[in-house]
C-alpha cells in the first residue's frame, strides 16, 4: 500500500507537470487567457479568474477573500482570511469585509467557512458590480511606440457600509487583466454623510500569505518574503531608479495570531499589508472622494531573474502602455535661439525626432511674460514645421525658494530637512503657481516634451499656512496628489515626460536607466564598458523605452578631453560605438551638447546609425534577454526577442579585449517561440541554419576583431 501511494503521488505530479507544459506560456502568447467573474450559489463563492490567476471570495456574514491561486503553478498563496481592507478613522481601526473565527492560520479548509462570523465593528458588504476595464489615463500618442497590449479585462467593485458612518461608502476595486496573472486593487471612499471624517491610514490590501520559508528563530528582516507574488503601487519615490528600493507601501509584517508557525516568537513575515507609511492623514470633507494607492499584484511562477523581469516588463506594457513610447532625442545645451534652430535642422538631417533643451540652457518655463511665451512658441512652431518635437528641462527640487514656500522641518519649525536639504513645498503658493505655470507654458507654446528634474521625493511639510495642505499629517499625500495630477494632465495632452523617479503608473514615460553621473567624467574607454553594464542592470525590471542613458558630447561633471566626444569628427569611432550600444539596446541616451555633427562625415555616420535603428526599431524595443554582463575580460552583450513574425531576435555582442575572438556561445531562444530551427544572419549578410536543442538553445559561432562589436538577426525558417 505504501508503494502504491508513492506511485499515485508520482503520477499526480507527472500529470500536473504535463498539464502545465501543455498550457500556453502567457509570456509568449497571452491571448487565450480571458477574464471572467462568476458566482456559484452552491458554494456561496465568487470567482475572479482569467485562467492564470484565480481569486475567490466567500459571501457569508461578510465578504471575504478565501483563495488566491496561481493556476500556472497550482500554488495557493492564501493561508488565512484577512480583512479586504483596513481603515483607521478618527484614530480607530475598522476592518472592511473579512470573517473572524479561523483558529488555525497555517491553512484554510472550505468546510470551516460556514462557521465564521463577521466582526462586530466591521464595514459590511452591501453589493457587487462589474464593468469592462477602461484606461485610467487617456493617453495621447504623439510619438513612436513599441508594443502596446490591449487594455482588456474586468473591473469588479465590492461595496461596504458601516452603521456608525451613515453615508460613508467604501468600495473595494479589483481589476483583472486579460492575458496576464495580474490584478490591480485599490479602495475608494466617498463621504456622502453630513460629517467630515479623518483618515489616519488606509490599508488597501491585507493578505495572510503562505510563508516563503520557515525558521525556528530569526527576525522578519532576515527571512525571505513570499516570492510567488510581485507587488507594485503608484506610491514610490527616492531617486533610486528602481522600484523595489523606491517603494513606500509594502509591509511584510508578523501575524501573532498564527500560533502554529515554526518560528518560536511568531515573527515569520507572512502578513502582507499595503499602505503609505506617512499618509494619508487627511480630513475627508462632506462630498469629498478619496482613492487609495493602487496595488499591482503580479503572480510569479519561478525564481529565474530573467523570467521575473519579463513578467514585470509585460505588466508595464499592459497597465502603463504610454511607457512604450520612445522618441529619438538629443539634449541641447544652448545660449540663444539660433542654436535651437540649428539643432532642429541637424535632427532633420540625421533622422532624429526631438530636441530637449537641457539643464544649463536658456529656457525658463517659469517665465510667464508674453515675450518669453511667444519666443518659445515661435521655436516650437519652427520645429513642428520640420517634423521635429521640442521639449525642455525644468528644476523643481534641490533649490531654495523662500521661508514661506519651502518645506518646513517638523523638528525645527524652519525651512530645511527635505530630501534634497532645501526644497519648495508643492502645496505652497509657489508650488501651486509652479504647477499652473508649467501647464500654461505647454498649452501656449505647444511644447512636446517635459524633463522634470528632482521631482518632489516624498517630503513632509510642517507648515500650517500652505494652501495645498493643512499640516504635517496630510502634507505628503496632498503634495503627491498635486504632482500626479500634473503628470496625468500632461500625459493626456500628449506631452512626453522624463522624470528621475518612479511615477510610471501616474503618467510619466521615462526614468534614468541607472548610472552614476560622475562616471561621465571618466575616459571614453571606461564609459563604453560602464554604459553596457548600466544597460544590462537597468533593463531587468524596465523595458528599453523606460530608461534613458547619457553621452557627454561636451564636458559634464568634470573630466578632461579624454571624457568627451567633441570635436565629434575626431572621436567618430567612439561616437558610433556609443550610439550602437544605446540604440542597439533600444535605450535613448541624452546626447548632451550643442550639436549632433560637426562635419559631413560625422553627419553621415549619425544618419546611418539612426537609419539602422529605425530599420530594426520594432525589434530593438522588445524585451532584452541578458546574455553576458560586460566585464572587460570576455565577450558581452544581449539580445532582443519577440515570439511572432519572421525576425524573432537580434543579438548584439562586443569584444572589449585587444585580441581577436573566435568561439561558440550558447544563445537561449525560448522567448523567440522558435522550436526546431533558426536562421542566423550576421549584419544582414551571411546566414546559417542552426538546430535548436532541448534547452531551447543554439550554439552560435561568433568571430569578433579586437575592440569591436557586431550584430546578428534570428529568423524563422520558412518552407
Amino acid at each position: 500500500m505504501k508503494n502504491k501511494g508513492l506511485f499515485l503521488s508520482f503520477l499526480f505530479c507527472l500529470l500536473s507537470s504535463l498539464e502545465m507544459n501543455a498550457q500556453t506560456d502567457w509570456l509568449l502568447d497571452g491571448a487565450p487567457y480571458k477574464s471572467f467573474f462568476q458566482y456559484d450559489p452552491r458554494t456561496q463563492q465568487y470567482t475572479l479568474s482569467n485562467g492564470l490567476v484565480k481569486r475567490s471570495f466567500y459571501k457569508g456574514p461578510n465578504m471575504a477573500c478565501v483563495g488566491y491561486l496561481n493556476l500556472t503553478t497550482n500554488q495557493e498563496l492564501l493561508r488565512a482570511i484577512s480583512p479586504e481592507a483596513i481603515l483607521y478613522i478618527n484614530g480607530i481601526r475598522y476592518a472592511v469585509g473579512g470573517l473572524q473565527g479561523q483558529s488555525e492560520k497555517a491553512y484554510l479548509q472550505p468546510e470551516w467557512l460556514s462557521s465564521l462570523k463577521a466582526g462586530t465593528n466591521d464595514f459590511i458588504f452591501t453589493k457587487v458590480e462589474t464593468e469592462p476595464l477602461t484606461p485610467r489615463i487617456k493617453t495621447k500618442y504623439r510619438f513612436w511606440s513599441g508594443a502596446v497590449l490591449p487594455y482588456k479585462g474586468i473591473h469588479v467593485k465590492f461595496s461596504y457600509s458601516h452603521p456608525q458612518f451613515a453615508g460613508l461608502e467604501v468600495v473595494v476595486h479589483y481589476e483583472l487583466f486579460d492575458g496576464a496573472p495580474l490584478i490591480v486593487k485599490w479602495i475608494g471612499i466617498e463621504n456622502n454623510s453630513d460629517n467630515q471624517v479623518y483618515l489616519n491610514r488606509v490599508e488597501n490590501e491585507v493578505l495572510g500569505l503562505v510563508e516563503e520559508e520557515s525558521a525556528v528563530v530569526g527576525k522578519p528582516t532576515e527571512m525571505k518574503k513570499q516570492h510567488g507574488i510581485y507587488l507594485e503601487t503608484n506610491y514610490a519615490f527616492n531617486n533610486a531608479m528602481r522600484y523595489d528600493i523606491s517603494d513606500q507601501t509594502t509591509h511584510w509584517n508578523i501575524d501573532s495570531t498564527y500560533t502554529s508557525q515554526v518560528n518560536y516568537n511568531y515573527e515569520t513575515p507572512c502578513l502582507l499589508e499595503v499602505y503609505p507609511e506617512k499618509a494619508p492623514g487627511i480630513t475627508l470633507a462632506k462630498g469629498e472622494r478619496f482613492e487609495s494607492v493602487r496595488t499591482h499584484e503580479l503572480l510569479m511562477d519561478g525564481y529565474d531573474r530573467e523570467r521575473r523581469g519579463m513578467a514585470i516588463r509585460k505588466m508595464y506594457r499592459t497597465v502603463a502602455p504610454w511607457t512604450q513610447m520612445n522618441p529619438i532625442f538629443m539634449h541641447l545645451v544652448s545660449s540663444n535661439d539660433e542654436q535651437v534652430k540649428t539643432a532642429i535642422d541637424q535632427c532633420l538631417a540625421t533622422g532624429y525626432e526631438a530636441v530637449i533643451l537641457s539643464f544649463g540652457s536658456h529656457l525658463n518655463m517659469e517665465d510667464t511674460s508674453a515675450a518669453n511665451l511667444n519666443r518659445w512658441k515661435s521655436l516650437a512652431d519652427y520645429a513642428h514645421q520640420k517634423g521635429i518635437a521640442l521639449g525642455g528641462y525644468s528644476l523643481f527640487s534641490s533649490r531654495r525658494i523662500s521661508d514661506e514656500d519651502d518645506v518646513i522641518d517638523a523638528k525645527t519649525g524652519k525651512p530645511g530637512g527635505a530630501f534634497f536639504g532645501n526644497a519648495p513645498c508643492f502645496g505652497s503658493k509657489w508650488g501651486l503657481a509652479y504647477r499652473d505655470k508649467i501647464k500654461n507654458f505647454f498649452k501656449y507654446t505647444g511644447f512636446d516634451i517635459w524633463e522634470n528634474d528632482g521631482p518632489y521625493p516624498g517630503d513632509q511639510c510642517a507648515s500650517t499656512v500652505h494652501p495645498g495642505h493643512k499640516n504635517l499629517e496630510d502634507s505628503q499625500w496632498r503634495q503627491m496628489e498635486i504632482q500626479k495630477e500634473l503628470y496625468r494632465w500632461l500625459n493626456e495632452k500628449g506631452v512626453y515626460i522624463n522624470a528621475p523617479d518612479w511615477y510610471f503608473m501616474d503618467g510619466t514615460h521615462k526614468i534614468a536607466i541607472g548610472y552614476r553621473e560622475v562616471n561621465f567624467s571618466l575616459s571614453r574607454e571606461q564609459q563604453k564598458i560602464l554604459n553596457r553594464q548600466n544597460i544590462n542592470d537597468g533593463t531587468f525590471e524596465k523595458t528599453p523605452a523606460m530608461g534613458w542613458g547619457f553621452v557627454p558630447l561636451t564636458r559634464y561633471q568634470g573630466g578632461g578631453p579624454e571624457a568627451i566626444l567633441e570635436p565629434l569628427s575626431e572621436h567618430l569611432a567612439d561616437y558610433k560605438q556609443l550610439m550602437f550600444q544605446y540604440y542597439g539596446a533600444g535605450v535613448q541616451a541624452c546626447y548632451r551638447g550643442p550639436r549632433l555633427y560637426d562635419t559631413d562625415t560625422t553627419r553621415k555616420v549619425v544618419a546611418e546609425m539612426i537609419a539602422w535603428y529605425k530599420k530594426y526599431r520594432d525589434l530593438l524595443n522588445q524585451d532584452i534577454v541578458h546574455l553576458r554582463r560586460a566585464d572587460g575580460r570576455d565577450w558581452d552583450g544581449w539580445m532582443h526577442v519577440q515570439s511572432s513574425g519572421y525576425t524573432r531576435g537580434i543579438v548584439l555582442l562586443f569584444n572589449p579585449t585587444s585580441t581577436p575572438m573566435k568561439k561558440k556561445i550558447k544563445i537561449p531562444l525560448y522567448y523567440t517561440g522558435l522550436q526546431a530551427t533558426a536562421i542566423v544572419s550576421k549584419e544582414g549578410k551571411s546566414s546559417k541554419l542552426y538546430s535548436i536543442n532541448k534547452n531551447s538553445e543554439i550554439e552560435m559561432e561568433i568571430e569578433l576583431a579586437p575592440l569591436s562589436y557586431s550584430w546578428w538577426t534570428i529568423q524563422k525558417q520558412t518552407k
